[in-house]
């Protein structure tokens, strides 16, 4: 049998500023959703849904050997719904743009908890 790898995560302030920039923007997507009107409505739900399925996939431990996947998952999700914004044509309403500023930080606190986890080297389990 192989040896048992650490599988808690270290929760601090990084972990806890993903958290709640993910849920944030999840929440944000949703509430543009049931606006009145709203042509982007299905896009809106599943890009919601996208982003708390990847939070929680994130701080799941059963899927800790995979935590650096998912990272590198939630960075391209956020890259992702930023381009769109873009290709889009950049909507006018002010919440978009607070949005694209929360999910540039979420990208940049992912980018700094991997970074983070190359320095520890009981961070992520021996791939």
């Amino acid at each position: 049998m192989t040896q048992m790898t650490q599988t808690r995560m270290h929760i601090g302030p990084v972990q806890i500023g993903i958290a709640v920039c993910t849920l944030a923007t999840a929440l944000i997507h949703l509430y543009e959703a049931v606006q009145p009107g709203e042509d982007l409505r299905t896009w809106f739900i599943l890009n919601c849904i996208g982003y708390l399925v990847l939070l929680i996939a994130l701080f799941l431990p059963q899927l800790f050997a995979y935590h650096r996947l998912i990272n590198y998952a939630l960075i391209a999700y956020t890259a992702i719904t930023i381009l769109m914004w873009f290709l889009i044509g950049l909507p006018s309403a002010s919440i978009g743009y607070v949005t694209k500023l929360i999910e540039v930080l979420l990208i940049i606190l992912l980018v700094t908890e991997d970074l983070q986890g190359r320095r520890r080297p009981s961070a992520y389990p021996a791939s």
